[in-house]
């Protein structure tokens, strides 16, 4: 019997080869560049006590929609089952999940408790191999958290079969946008990576963009035109306490982004006619500026190590993609294709930078190696701007704008093949998105 192919192929195309010792049973064939998802089934999670039934299906249910929404799976159909799963520690049929073509199957049961708590259990399966992927795994949490429980059930799932880190339990933070073209009112929003848990963190009196996740995924960074002029302001998610990082200035500033240790902040400054990059330790508050070109400087992003910055600029004549070192100097330029480029914004795998790009009247979502080379555009449209990586490195979303009068900004997740191209669940307009870390 021939064993379950998976996913090697796909990760080579993504941006590199797994380490031989850290290669998954499964792997993906790519024909033509076209990826064949795999068939996976999902038997109803097994409830085992009264008042388990709806979160057992709900569970289940996020599960599928994580896995399927990477393009890399397929759901088989309930409908085409020939056996279910009534007992969680029996072994599985095989030839049964066999016959409609399983390649993997996951098995689940779920209890409660009067106290309100949840525990999830699961198996991962190789059918052709007839083997488990894995020890089987449980979770346990207060049942309020059952979503949570789902995510880090499929991100288990993706990192077995892939050998990837998943990135299902982690949470987008945007601006909400409402109204006309002409009297757009905004206002900053979070909610879990696909769309569901919105919570609204400010109201639309002020105009708000660029929100930005600290690396503990409890902070944000984000401007704000509160005071009449764009300032940043720092705010925790948990309490809501929010202050002006830089007290009261009369300079703009912008584009805040936190470095990988979270202890500083690197953004944008216009003092006068110049816009420079500055640095600011948060527990100090002391700005640093970082560089004293007579371009307009911005969109600054850290390397994942913290010792470069990848910034744009038109001190070149256009506006270009540039690295210094993370404390001024060093700098040189890396985009050399037609076009403009702007809103660079680094891997957390450290290898790519992803930008958005302008060229023959056309918006595009791109990456490049950090040295410039191997530069392939994943999307192109009316108005597609502002990346923001996965925590795992390998999908990107952005918002992306319609034509018209009224406009109509929506976000959107791309992978790095470019062709899984979706849509993301969002309540009205939505743009400026950040993609938090897996979840703490």
């Amino acid at each position: 019997m021939r064993s379950l192919k998976f996913l090697l192929t796909v990760l080579a195309l993504l941006g590199g080869p797994l380490m031989a010792q850290d290669r998954p049973t499964l792997e993906i064939d790519v024909t033509g560049g076209v990826v064949e998802a795999i068939p996976v089934a999902v038997p109803r999670f097994i409830a085992e006590n009264q008042g388990a039934e709806r979160l057992a299906s709900d569970i289940a249910e996020v599960v599928v929609a994580d896995l399927v929404s990477t393009g890399l799976f397929r759901e088989i159909p309930g409908t085409a089952y020939i056996s279910g799963v009534t007992n969680f520690n029996a072994a599985p049929v095989f030839a049964d999940w066999r016959a409609v073509n399983a390649q993997a199957l996951l098995t689940g049961a779920v209890s409660t408790s009067s106290d309100g708590r949840l525990v999830v259990k699961f198996r991962l399966f190789d059918v052709l191999a007839q083997l488990p992927i894995g020890e089987g795994v449980q979770y346990a949490g207060a049942a309020t958290g059952w979503r949570r429980m789902a995510h880090k059930v499929a991100d288990t799932i993706y990192s077995r079969i892939t050998g990837e880190t998943g990135y299902f339990d982690s949470r987008i933070v945007f601006v909400s946008e409402t109204g006309p073209k002409n009297d757009r009112r905004r206002r900053l929003a979070v909610m879990d990576y696909d769309g569901a848990n919105l919570r609204y963190l400010t109201d639309d009196s002020a105009i708000v963009l660029a929100p930005r996740f600290s690396p503990n995924t409890r902070d944000i960074i984000y401007t704000s035109y509160e005071t009449g002029l764009p300032q940043v302001f720092l705010m925790n998610l948990e309490s809501g306490r929010r202050s002006q990082l830089l007290g009261n200035t009369e300079n703009m500033s912008t584009a805040p982004r936190f470095s990988p240790d979270g202890a500083k902040v690197v953004m944008s400054i216009i003092d006068g006619t110049n816009t420079d990059i500055y640095q600011i330790d948060l527990n100090s508050r002391r700005s640093t500026r970082l560089t004293t070109d007579g371009g307009i400087d911005i969109t600054p992003s850290y390397s994942p190590d913290g010792s470069q910055i990848v910034f744009a600029s038109d001190r070149g004549g256009s506006q270009q993609l540039y690295i210094m070192s993370a404390t001024g100097g060093n700098v040189h330029r890396i985009s050399s294709g037609d076009g403009t480029y702007g809103t660079p914004v680094w891997s957390p795998r450290g290898d790519m930078i992803a930008f958005t790009k302008i060229k023959g009247g056309k918006f595009h979502i791109g990456v490049m190696r950090v040295d410039g080379t191997h530069e392939t555009l994943l999307t192109a449209s009316f108005i597609d701007e502002a990346p923001t990586w996965s925590p795992n490195g390998r999908v990107l979303m952005f918002f992306r704008e319609t034509a018209g009068a009224n406009g109509a900004p929506q976000i959107y997740s791309v992978d790095l093949t470019g062709r899984n191209l979706r849509r993301v669940n969002t309540p009205g307009f939505a743009s400026a998105p950040d993609w938090s870390g897996v979840l703490h």
